[in-house]
């Protein structure tokens, strides 16, 4: 079964002008987090929250970095297979994405994040940070470039021909 990179649950609230958005991450130890500016122009990573045991913990962790920053929609990536299946790690991230939308008072989404991670590593690597550090800081990386291509998706449908 092929997925539409624009699975939205439940609202499409996110394809507003100007909106301020929060990239998540999702793995098993840890949670990337990435920001935008209120513009919706420009993602940056913000954050690695450990994974403490408990959803109900990180998703009030979570809910804090939307308060604090003023977050008016939430991206979630998405790990599809390369081919556009869903796969458990998929699934599992759509009943996350499912319970954090009963947790959260904005619009969450989720949005394609095949090769986030190889693209953060890549990005790391060409600045010369080393396997060590890269580890520390690569899932908020991996958080930064899916938001950005959700950043930039959104601006080419507001502007097809928008090069």
């Amino acid at each position: 079964m092929k997925h539409s990179i624009w699975h939205v649950l439940p609202w499409a609230g996110c394809l507003v002008h100007n909106v301020r958005a929060l990239g998540i991450d999702l793995g098993s130890k840890r949670i990337g987090v990435a920001t935008s500016d209120r513009s919706g122009t420009i993602a940056t990573p913000l954050t690695v929250l450990q994974r403490s045991g408990s959803r109900e913990a990180d998703y009030r962790a979570i809910a804090h970095l939307v308060t604090e920053y003023e977050i008016e929609c939430v991206v979630v990536g998405l790990p599809l297979h390369m081919n556009g299946t869903l796969g458990d790690a998929a699934k599992s991230a759509i009943a996350e994405v499912e319970q954090l939308t009963s947790v959260l008072n904005v619009p969450v989404l989720t949005f394609d994040e095949r090769r986030t991670t190889v693209t953060a590593d890549s990005i790391l690597k060409e600045q010369n940070v080393n396997a060590q550090n890269r580890r520390k800081v690569i899932d908020k990386v991996a958080a930064a470039v899916m938001l950005q291509s959700w950043l930039d998706g959104r601006k080419m449908m507001e502007d097809p021909t928008r090069d």
